[in-house]
């Protein structure tokens, strides 16, 4: 098998050709006289013929010489276009930023916030997943996913910041209220029809945290389960049932009354939404401008202040 040619040999070799001898291309390279000819020697060694001919006063290339020096320029021509790329990328926020997030973080506001990204950067584009399946950054090739997790969050070899906390809040529409009337506690909530995110085996448990610290938990058969957040609002509003949903998701609807906060001293523990993505080192300018961004401007809605 052949060997792997040393790339800096074809730099050196073209170096020498280029400055006429090797003294001079030795002194523009900062390299000893000695070692810069043994490196094309090397090199000559290793492709099995003789691309300079040597005197004591000149040098001068032989046809193999002649067509290896051109297809050494055309490389690092090449290089140097790859190199000016980068520097390209790296000069200022541009380019495409693929990402993903969950759907229910865009209704709530973040597909806002990113519109409004574009609109300050308008070099930069964005590719986006919106998907609640958990992604894999690496192996999907994406520069960041959007995530809500429960802390701890899970040890993770991808890098994280974090943008805030999502709450879930029971809600249900002022006539669902009337016919089923005003829990008054957390038991209360098995006498009504309940709406929830999925669960695998059909039943869900509802994990709750009083102001006071104290914590409850429900476990119930909802009417409709699903991991569709819009869904789960939709039949809310229709008055199928009571819900557990993000706050962000319902803060206008509740303000404007179409839905009334049930037991808002309880809540369920807060969701960390963050980024991960796949390192801090070597981020291109667009897709750290962006994680700015969503963390300058992260402010998800939130419900009236609770008693």
């Amino acid at each position: 098998m052949r060997s792997v040619t040393d790339l800096n040999d074809l730099y050196y070799f073209a170096r020498v050709v280029d400055s006429g001898s090797y003294t001079a291309a030795a002194k523009a390279l900062d390299l000893q006289t000695s070692k810069l000819s043994r490196r094309v020697t090397r090199l000559e060694e290793e492709l099995g013929v003789r691309l300079i001919n040597r005197t004591t006063r000149h040098l001068s290339l032989t046809e193999a010489g002649q067509i290896f020096h051109r297809h050494c320029v055309a490389l690092l021509q090449e290089a140097q276009a790859a190199r000016d790329a980068i520097d390209h990328i790296l000069a200022r926020p541009q380019g495409l930023v693929r990402m993903s997030c969950p759907i229910g973080l865009l209704q709530g506001g973040l597909g806002a916030l990113l519109g409004r990204f574009l609109g300050d950067y308008p070099e930069v584009r964005i590719a986006l997943n919106a998907t609640n399946r958990r992604v894999d950054v690496i192996e999907e090739g994406l520069d960041l996913a959007i995530r809500v997790r429960l802390p701890p969050i899970e040890d993770t070899e991808l890098a994280m910041r974090q943008f805030g906390i999502s709450e879930m809040i029971l809600v249900a529409t002022p006539d669902l209220v009337r016919t089923y009337g005003e829990p008054a506690a957390i038991g209360d909530m098995a006498g009504m029809p309940l709406l929830s995110m999925a669960a695998p085996d059909g039943r869900t448990m509802w994990r709750l945290t009083h102001l006071s610290g104290q914590k409850s938990e429900l476990a119930i058969m909802p009417r409709l389960a699903t991991d569709d957040l819009l869904t789960l609002k939709g039949a809310a509003l229709d008055g199928l049932g009571a819900a557990l949903i993000p706050a962000h998701l319902v803060a206008m609807e509740v303000e404007a009354g179409a839905l009334t906060w049930l037991l808002p001293e309880w809540k369920t523990p807060g969701g960390v939404v963050h980024a991960v993505f796949p390192s801090r080192r070597g981020m291109i300018p667009s897709v750290r401008a962006l994680l700015d961004y969503l963390v300058a401007g992260f402010a998800l809605p939130k419900v009236g202040t609770s008693p």
